[in-house]
C-alpha cells in the first residue's frame, strides 16, 4: 500500500490557502493553516481547519504551538514577499530560511512553494521551467533567493510552483487597470491562471507526490493585455482603460506550461483567460 500524505500544514491561509485547505479537508485531509489575523482564527475552525496564528518576521516566527503547525507529511509555504518592504530581497528569503530551520527540525520532508513567474523578466520571450530567471523587480528577486535555498536543501524535497498573474474569487483581473490611460504594451502578452486550476494543480502535485519539480502555472492561452483587460472592464461593468494606440508589444515574455501539463497530465478548466 502506497502510503499517501494526509496532514498538510499551509503557511498563509489566504486567498489561495483558505479555499485550498477547505477542499483537502472535505478530501478527508488533515489540515493545518496559519494566519496572521486574530480575526479569522474562528472562521477556520468552522471550516474543519485547525488554525494557527503565526507571524513571519526576519528575526525569525512568532506565534504559538508552531511545532504543532508543523506536524504534518507537506508543508505548502504561501506567503507573498511584500513588494511594499523596500529590503524585501534581504528580509524574504531570511523569513523563509528561519521558519524552514524548524520545519526541519520538527521533520517535514516535502513542501510545496508558491513562487511566481516574476522571477523572469518582462523581456526574456518564451520561458520554460529550464529558462535561467532573471528577475528585474525586487520581490521577483527575493522570491528567486527562496527558491534556491529550498532547493538547496538535502533533507527537503520542494516543489516549486510559479503562478502566472492570479484571477478567481474577488480578484477581478478588470480593475486593475480599470479608467487608466495611455497604458502602453497593449499587444504583449498576458501570463494568467484561475485560482480554480491553480487549486487543482497543487492538490495533484499532493496526490501524485510529485516533488522536487518545477512547475510554472499559466492558463493555455496568452491573450494581448488590451484584449484580456478590455474585455475583463466589460465583463464586470469596470471603466474601460485605454492603451497606446501605437503602443506596440514592447518587452514581452511568455510563459510555457507544457511541462506541468505533461507531468501531472493536468487539463485547465479556464484555459483561456478570456473565460475568465
Amino acid at each position: 500500500m502506497i502510503n499517501t500524505p494526509n496532514k498538510i500544514a499551509i503557511l498563509g491561509a489566504g486567498w489561495l490557502g483558505w479555499p485550498l485547505a477547505k477542499i483537502l479537508v472535505e478530501k478527508r485531509y488533515i489540515v493545518n493553516a496559519s494566519t496572521t489575523s486574530p480575526k479569522k482564527m474562528e472562521l477556520l475552525a468552522g471550516d474543519g481547519i485547525k488554525p494557527f496564528l503565526i507571524h513571519l518576521l526576519p528575526t525569525g516566527p512568532e506565534g504559538e504551538a508552531i511545532d504543532s503547525f508543523l506536524k504534518a507529511d507537506v508543508l505548502l509555504i504561501n506567503i507573498p514577499p511584500g513588494r511594499r518592504d523596500p529590503e524585501v530581497q534581504t528580509n524574504f528569503p531570511k523569513k523563509i530560511e528561519l521558519f524552514i530551520a524548524l520545519a526541519l527540525k520538527a521533520g517535514i520532508k516535502q513542501c510545496i512553494f508558491v513562487s511566481s513567474t516574476g522571477v523572469y523578466s518582462d523581456a526574456q520571450g518564451k520561458v520554460a521551467e529550464d529558462t535561467i530567471p532573471i528577475p528585474t523587480t525586487n520581490s521577483g528577486k527575493a522570491l528567486l533567493t527562496a527558491e534556491k535555498y529550498l532547493r538547496s536543501l538535502p533533507n527537503l524535497t520542494t516543489t516549486i510552483i510559479r503562478p502566472g498573474g492570479l484571477v478567481g474569487g474577488d480578484r477581478l483581473a478588470g480593475r486593475f487597470l480599470a479608467g487608466k490611460k495611455d497604458i502602453p504594451n497593449g499587444n504583449a502578452p498576458v501570463n494568467m491562471i484561475h485560482r480554480t486550476d491553480l487549486i487543482n494543480i497543487i492538490l495533484k502535485i499532493i496526490d501524485q507526490k510529485n516533488f522536487g519539480k518545477t512547475f510554472h502555472c499559466v492558463a493555455n492561452q496568452s491573450p494581448t493585455r488590451r484584449d484580456f483587460y478590455t474585455h475583463q472592464a466589460k465583463k464586470y461593468n469596470f471603466e474601460i482603460p485605454e492603451f497606446l494606440s501605437d503602443g506596440g508589444a514592447g518587452p514581452f515574455k511568455i510563459i510555457s506550461n507544457d511541462l506541468l501539463k505533461k507531468t501531472l497530465d493536468y487539463k485547465f478548466v479556464f484555459g483561456d483567460p478570456m473565460s475568465f
